[in-house]
């Protein structure tokens, strides 16, 4: 059986339940799952033949939550699992900030509270799996990892945001909660989306260009590479401590499809929850910033044809706030992701107000858990609760000024501290200054003297913003620009971005 399935694993509730795995051709196979300890009274039972490749497979009726069972597949063989629970499987994906675990990246990138996080991290209601970095050419059916309980040992090398989001979920629900901790720092988002999404999207062709490119720069890194290895060895050599030499990625986690096909294509038989996500800063690069809206619709999309389950509620975090270079362009990226609310059952958190302009890895991961969770509380629980701050819907020209509204029309918007900051204003040349905002209940109301006749608005914009605007939850509002499409945000870099 593959390793998804294992001892402590959590199989989602009120769904087909789906157990699979591999014995002789021909081979017959049955399955039961049972209370443990009720001697097989009011077991679920079905049965199967492994075909001509090994291959087998068998759905047992959805059932609520509950639990522990024990998984019991006999053929030649019998292999029983133990602390089998029924309740909600969330897949934790993306790069370094959703892989920042509760021990945090050394004693430069610590967690908030970090020692005390893991102190208190006994929790038999979450089970949680960490799946080795993995790349491959083709789709995977199994990964090397185990699910476990949650313990202070466990977790503190766990993704402190899924930690975090699990955490409050498991509170509110009162159910089981299976964490997949599946992330790897320092990666793009085409590594984990699959072919097939690239065949479907003409619009993705760039995606094949900045490969290229980076194919190419390979024999270049190979020699930096070495290069910083003799001069370790030889600082070793002279009793001195090795330096920093920088982010060097392995190519096979920059591949397109490469981490899909190792890191998540194993898991799409199973029946999920759905999916937390915080990954972009690899993509803020000016080329592919641009391409981001197509390829993160299209990756959500394409999730959710091979998980065959519809749609799924697919929750993410906007990337936060850091100075970066101006090779970089985190207001476009996170522009991109709030225009991918346009697909269907997303939520976004906005991390704006939380971020570290001097560190990529912000150390507040309980914020960015906590506004995950409150997004599944209305997106997968059905609870009437607020979890978006103001979200851009139009931008109307008013004299020398502009008046910006928000999706939710009657919400009261406001400004920490005074003044609205965080807003330029441009002509129709698209030049834009900052300018001065006012709220004004629902709407904010946008002006430059320099700015005579103006036509566009943007928040938020810098890679690193001086930005307040938040509604009456304390909820901030997301970047945007009323632009309809940003097609040039500044010349070609080949610098890689960060971890």
């Amino acid at each position: 059986m593959p390793h998804v399935l294992s001892d402590h694993m959590v199989l989602q509730r009120d769904a087909p339940i789906h157990i699979w795995g591999w014995a002789q051709p021909g081979e017959a196979v049955s399955v039961s799952l049972q209370h443990a300890g009720s001697a097989g009274k009011g077991a679920l039972r079905a049965n199967a033949t492994a075909d001509r490749l090994g291959q087998w497979s068998v759905y047992l009726p959805a059932q609520p939550a509950g639990g522990p069972f024990d998984l019991a597949v006999q053929g030649s063989s019998t292999v029983t699992l133990h602390d089998v629970m029924l309740g909600d499987l969330w897949i934790a994906s993306g790069q370094s900030n959703m892989e920042m675990p509760l021990a945090g990246f050394g004693p430069t990138t610590p967690l908030k509270d970090g020692e005390k996080e893991i102190a208190a991290a006994t929790h038999p209601e979450l089970r949680l799996m960490v799946v080795p970095k993995t790349g491959s050419a083709f789709p995977q059916d199994d990964v090397n990892a185990a699910w476990t309980e949650c313990t202070p040992e466990t977790a503190k090398n766990f993704s402190a945001v899924a930690y975090f989001f699990g955490r409050e979920i498991a509170a509110r629900e009162h159910v089981t909660i299976g964490l997949v901790d599946t992330t790897w720092g320092g990666t793009p988002a085409e590594a984990w989306t699959s072919f097939d999404a690239f065949g479907k999207n003409p619009a993705l062709a760039p995606v094949w260009t900045q490969w290229g490119h980076f194919v190419t720069d390979q024999t270049t890194e190979a020699l930096v590479l070495a290069a910083n290895k003799r001069e370790d060895e030889q600082r070793v050599a002279a009793g001195q401590q090795p330096v920093s030499h920088g982010f060097h990625p392995n190519p096979d986690s920059y591949r397109p499809a490469s981490l899909y096909n190792g890191m998540i294509a194993p898991f799409t038989p199973l029946s999920i929850r759905g999916v937390i996500w915080y990954q972009g800063e690899t993509n803020s690069r000016l080329d592919r910033s641009i391409v981001y809206h197509q390829l993160f619709r299209s990756m959500i999309l394409d999730w959710r044809d091979h998980f065959a389950q519809g749609a799924f509620p697919f929750l993410y975090a906007q990337i936060s706030s850091f100075r970066s270079t101006p090779q970089e362009a985190w207001g476009v990226l996170r522009d991109a992701q709030r225009r991918t609310l346009d697909v269907a059952n997303t939520a976004m958190a906005v991390t704006l107000d939380v971020g570290t302009p001097d560190n990529v890895h912000p150390p507040d991961k309980q914020t960015v858990g906590h506004r995950l969770a409150l997004a599944a509380r209305s997106l997968a629980y059905g609870e009437r609760v607020a979890y978006s701050g103001p979200l851009f819907a139009r931008a109307d020209v008013e004299g020398n000024a502009m008046r910006v509204g928000f999706e939710d029309r009657l919400a009261k918007v406001q400004c920490t501290g005074g003044a609205c900051t965080g807003f330029e204003i441009a002509g129709a040349d698209h030049k834009f200054v900052p300018a001065e905002a006012v709220a004004e209940g629902a709407t904010v109301i946008v002006r430059s003297s320099a700015v005579a006749d103006p036509r566009y608005v943007r928040y938020a914009w810098p890679n690193a913003p001086t930005a307040n605007l938040q509604d009456s939850n304390g909820l901030p509002a997301s970047t945007f620009t009323s632009e309809q499409e940003i097609t040039d945000p500044g010349p070609r870099s080949t610098a890689l971005t960060h971890d």
